[in-house]
């Protein structure tokens, strides 16, 4: 007869622990039937959960006690009936998604709120991952961000209402959240689409150009109305274009090499192509800007408008073919993912106006980046509180693993 025994170690953690137990658990021919381990501090809690002869267990118990003693740690011993484990493993087919909250830091009461959406649910926590480096108290001021990583198990009651909750706490408290699906899809994330203006740059360049043709105020009036969505973008953006009419294209080059970019983008566009990413720009904006960032990070593909010059080299306030709107973008998303023969479950889209909504909607992961309020409201996941760089949280990737490309 054979029986299951959880065995749970706690301690300091320290060099050849885990090979040290197999070793006396080898020697008795036990079946590993589960096994986990966390480090917080350089303490560590250990469980195995083994399947063993009955006639082997107690002194397999009592030389692993001997062992703990030796190696400094506790260890404690559960019976686990067989109907119990039965239980058990009837649960792990159930659907598994990842709850992934980033900030400059996160306190208690943050994950108090978190984890209660999570429990109202009806879901349970299988596994809590840092995937930041460990902040300092020495220099605050490095490594300002923290994420944490939850993975849940089961079904949500109303997984909408679970999304809409999400989002509101992210606009009540200082913290963003993304919930995924823990599917295939979610780890083969291969293209990813931004938008520009406002989001690979801090700035609108069509605002620039305004301000250098002496039409700022009325263009970033139309502007904003349009990222409000109170506008249509096609409307609102050959209003604008036409107000840049006798603006010499050569100011077109001194705002490009002084464009302000979005914090974290370097970091993030050099973990993108190291990891083999497709990258795309579909913007509202102007393709010479697009073209500049292309140049700078290795992007593949840039999708924007072109403004019409006339012989002179001045702008006739027209522009060139057909205006890269919100539906354009989601046409554009779906067209590239074809060429690269990409699921579009292994797509993202990152944007911040009511332009980029076709596109976050239709992607795999669709993120609001320092979004309008009522793009956040309508986006399955934001991001308010880091830079561009936070999006490497939602796809899992952990500082410890970034090396070169992922130093702050």
């Amino acid at each position: 007869m054979k029986e299951q025994i959880l065995i749970r170690i706690t301690g300091k953690d320290r060099t050849g622990l885990t090979a040290s137990v197999m070793q006396i658990l080898a020697r008795y021919d036990a079946q590993i039937l589960d096994i986990g381990q966390a480090d917080i501090h350089s303490t560590l809690s250990l469980g195995i959960l083994i399947r063993i002869e009955e006639t082997y267990s107690g002194q397999v118990m009592k030389e692993l006690l001997f062992k703990a003693t030796e190696l400094g740690v506790n260890i404690g011993f559960e019976p686990v009936p067989d109907d119990e484990y039965e239980d058990w493993a009837g649960r792990q087919g159930k659907n598994r998604y990842i709850l992934t909250v980033i900030g400059r830091s996160l306190s208690a009461l943050q994950i108090q709120k978190a984890t209660e959406v999570i429990a109202e649910q009806g879901l349970n926590i299988d596994n809590i991952k840092r995937l930041t480096g460990r902040m300092s108290i020495k220099n605050p001021e490095k490594n300002v961000r923290a994420c944490i990583e939850f993975s849940v198990r089961g079904t949500p009651v109303d997984r909408g209402a679970m999304q809409a909750r999400l989002m509101a706490l992210a606009s009540e408290t200082e913290m963003d959240f993304s919930l995924q699906k823990d599917d295939m899809y979610r780890r083969m994330r291969r293209l990813i689409c931004f938008d520009m203006d406002s989001t690979l740059i801090q700035t609108e360049c069509i605002d620039e150009l305004a301000e250098r043709a002496g039409v700022g105020e009325q263009v970033r009036a139309i502007t904003a109305s349009a990222m409000r969505g109170e506008i249509d973008f096609k409307e609102s953006f050959t209003r604008r274009v036409a107000l840049l009419k006798g603006l010499d294209v050569s100011v077109m080059k001194d705002i490009a090499e002084h464009l302000p970019i979005t914090e974290g983008t370097d970091r993030l566009m050099s973990v993108l192509k190291t990891c083999g990413y497709k990258i795309a720009i579909l913007s509202g904006g102007f393709t010479y800007f697009g073209e500049y960032l292309q140049r700078r990070y290795g992007i593949d593909y840039v999708y924007a408008n072109e403004l019409e010059i006339d012989d002179n080299g001045k702008l006739t306030g027209r522009y060139v073919g057909e205006v890269v709107d919100g539906r354009r973008k989601a046409d554009l998303l779906k067209l590239i993912a074809q060429t690269e023969r990409v699921n579009l479950a292994q797509t993202i889209a990152v944007g911040d106006g009511a332009n980029d909504l076709p596109m976050l909607s239709e992607a795999g992961l669709g993120i609001a980046f320092h979004a309008k309020p009522r793009v956040v409201k309508k986006a399955g996941q934001s991001i308010n509180t880091l830079g561009l760089d936070g999006i490497l949280y939602f796809l899992g990737f952990k500082d410890s693993h970034l090396g070169e490309q992922g130093k702050l």
